[in-house]
């Protein structure tokens, strides 16, 4: 069946088949003034979606489903449409998903139904949203149909659909007028159903597991939990400074203060940064602390935990990202950065060397003026080595564990390994997808670590974190023994659903302001 194409020999301009939208839509809006309708009627409820129909009569035979004289009401966007003369044909789409595509055929039978409601119909457009009652058949060709005995038009759409050949070509569109990509795209929609399961299903993990799941504030009289450059604004009745959340991290160990062993949050971040594939100015992140666990038991629970999530979004742990191979069934590998280098890399025991990592940098492009190599730590010169030869290369999932204190101000150290916390990041696909790490309780040596982050920031380091005196207070109270980790929800849909990028997981992306 072939669709109506308003523009089949030429090209129209769009504001003129606007003008004729709104044309047809002004003399309805006569006829209601007459008496003859309703331009925008809410009194229709479908009975079924596409889906259900064809679960329930797809495998009948033509002539069983004329013995059955089944009757149906639907509603849905008018996707195509042909015209020829005494009958016609049209596709109404829902919002059921299954192997139609939420997509169902109306055959219209001129003589059937009121001449008037006919003769108008000939003249609705794609996109007009439309309802139909009528019986379920099979057309000759086999297709699930329904006899229309009356239609009606619910919502006239002014402004005409995209070539149903093309799409939207423009990617930047597809994100700005995200309603249109999901009424156009079918692989759209299955994305972000994806993504609905997955946080679904992630929150039936954690409660299944004893995690109480909380709510913290998005409005901080301080920015703290990461390393991150905070929106601020300003609260008229309190006369003071506010930042958007960079994390929930410092509230949720409040919490373990204050008696709950284990608790999470599925909350919104926002952090005044670059945008990129990876990173939207707000994004999804979901974190977890439970007391008495340390972060080799996260490590345990954070891979459980993307499994569950990845069967329940995409039903398989055999996934494909960017045509190569990712295996969630296998133990995910746990490598030291040490470790991590040495495997990836030739660097062999020049890593220990503080002259020979500055000059490697440099060689890969890291400049003086931008990253003060010079004055960096030997364990912070590992970490950035990595960071430019190892990451990318960690394609299945691994956890890089062992980061140094100066840039963990949060993790508690390593009671056998100086200089190291217990913290891990789990990378797949070469990026990193979560962040956890036995928790620093010792309220003493936080606010040591909170005074060196102070004195980071004077320098000029605007990402360093501030002295939070409360949370230090919180501490002081004594917080047990506690693991926490934050995971990407963002990044982790953008592995199961195979998208390149954050963009195309997240439903309205920043972009700039449109002119």
């Amino acid at each position: 069946m072939s669709d109506q194409q308003p523009n089949a020999t030429a090209p129209q301009d769009e504001n003129q088949l606007i003008m004729e939208r709104r044309e047809k839509l002004k003399a309805i809006r006569q006829q209601q003034v007459e008496g003859k309708g309703v331009a925008f009627p809410n009194d229709f409820s479908p009975s079924h979606k596409a889906e259900e129909l064809f679960a329930v009569f797809d495998a009948h035979s033509p002539e069983a489903l004329i013995a059955m004289a089944a009757t149906t009401k639907v509603a849905g966007r008018m996707m195509l449409k042909r015209v020829m003369g005494k009958a016609s044909f049209c596709t109404l789409q829902d919002a059921s998903f299954g192997p139609s595509g939420g997509r169902i055929q109306i055959y219209i039978k001129g003589e059937e139904i009121d001449a008037d409601v006919y003769a108008a119909f000939k003249h609705w457009d794609l996109g007009d949203i439309v309802a139909a009652e009528g019986t379920i058949f099979k057309t000759k060709t086999g297709e699930l149909s329904i006899h229309a005995t009356s239609i009606r038009l619910l919502t006239k759409s002014l402004r005409p659909m995209p070539d149903k050949f093309h799409g939207i070509n423009d990617q930047e569109v597809k994100y700005r007028q995200r309603y249109v990509d999901l009424m156009t795209d079918e692989a759209a929609r299955k994305r972000f159903v994806a993504r609905s399961k997955a946080v679904s299903g992630i929150r039936e993990f954690m409660v299944q597991h004893g995690f109480l799941e909380v709510e913290t504030p998005m409005l901080h009289p301080i920015p703290g939990g990461a390393n991150a450059k905070p929106f601020t604004t300003h609260h008229n009745a309190l006369d003071q400074q506010m930042f958007l959340r960079i994390a929930p991290e410092l509230y949720l160990k409040r919490l373990i203060v204050g008696g709950f062993d284990r608790v999470f949050e599925i909350n919104r971040n926002f952090r005044n940064e670059g945008i990129s594939v990876r990173h939207n100015p707000e994004f999804t992140m979901m974190e977890f602390y439970a007391a008495y666990w340390n972060y080799q038991d996260l490590m345990t629970f954070t891979e459980s935990l993307v499994r569950d999530a990845a069967i329940k979004a995409v039903g398989t742990l055999q996934l494909n990202y960017g045509g190569k191979p990712v295996d969630l069934s296998q133990p995910f590998e746990r490598l030291t950065i040490l470790q991590a280098i040495d495997k990836y890399t030739d660097a062999g025991v020049n890593v220990s060397d503080r002259d020979w990592l500055i000059n490697a940098l440099r060689k890969l492009g890291l400049s003086e003026a931008k990253h003060q190599l010079s004055t960096r730590s030997l364990a912070s010169l590992q970490v950035m080595y990595f960071e430019e030869t190892v990451e990318e290369k960690l394609w299945q999932p691994t956890f890089i564990c062992d980061h140094p204190i100066e840039i963990s101000p949060l993790a508690r150290a390593s009671d056998t390994k100086e200089g190291v916390t217990e913290r891990f990041e789990l990378y797949v696909t070469g990026r990193e997808f979560g962040n956890g790490f036995s928790e620093l309780n010792d309220a003493q040596d936080q606010a040591a670590r909170f005074h060196a982050q102070v004195a980071a920031k004077d320098n000029g380091d605007d990402e360093a974190m501030y002295y939070d005196h409360d949370f230090v207070r919180a501490l002081e109270y004594g917080m047990p023994p506690t693991g926490g980790c934050g995971i990407g929800i963002d990044r982790l849909m953008m592995l199961l659903t195979d998208s390149a990028s954050i963009r195309d997981v997240i439903l309205f992306p920043a972009l700039r302001r449109e002119h």
